[in-house]
């Protein structure tokens, strides 16, 4: 049940996390994006974060959830083994040396405006993950998500600390259950 608007563009979605159907709608367009996007390499689910911070908790609940139901993609970042600002470059070595040519969907929290928190984006292309706290990491993904968890432009560190753990936990809920609905569809 994907609402067609003019003013999205074709490569960025966005839905908010209290929209009715947002559950479907995420559900829908990550199906669609997964379809004109993807070849016949192994899927990677990279859920970036890390469980020390309430607002940038968004890629490890994911992971979390994913790691329990989903079938279709290898999932890496959970709260028990998160991949953070330390370890990212090392876990992408880790992918491309053991699967040729993968196609990854990178997941990270991610800070904006006030008037979209609790806004999850869908967009093409890779993720710079750390630009909002200024840290200088490599971009990832073929594609990716991204959950607006909190308000950036001061004090971001202080503010992922103070980040509500319902929004947090709401969208990572939508999030994973879209990804395993959208990965069922796309494989069946």
């Amino acid at each position: 049940m994907l609402l067609e608007n003019p003013l999205i563009k074709p490569r960025d979605f966005r839905v908010h996390i209290d929209a009715p159907y947002a559950r479907e709608i995420f559900s829908e367009y990550f199906f669609r994006m997964l379809s004109e996007t993807h070849a016949s390499s192994p899927v990677i689910i990279l859920c970036i974060g890390t469980d020390r911070s309430t607002g940038d908790s968004l890629g490890p609940l994911v992971g979390e959830m994913l790691k329990k139901s989903c079938s279709h993609a290898r999932v890496l970042g959970t709260l028990s083994e998160p991949v953070h600002a330390g370890n990212l470059a090392k876990v992408l070595d880790e992918i491309n040396e053991k699967y040729p040519d993968p196609f990854i969907i990178a997941i990270d929290a991610s800070l904006g405006r006030s008037e979209n928190v609790g806004t999850i984006k869908l967009a093409r292309g890779s993720i710079k993950p750390g630009a909002g706290v200024n840290k200088d990491l490599p971009p990832v993904g073929n594609f990716h998500i991204t959950g607006i968890v909190n308000v950036g432009g001061f004090m971001e560190y202080f503010v992922l600390q103070n980040t509500r753990l319902y929004l947090v936990m709401k969208m990572a809920e939508i999030i994973s259950e879209g990804i395993n609905k959208g990965l069922s569809k796309f494989f069946s």
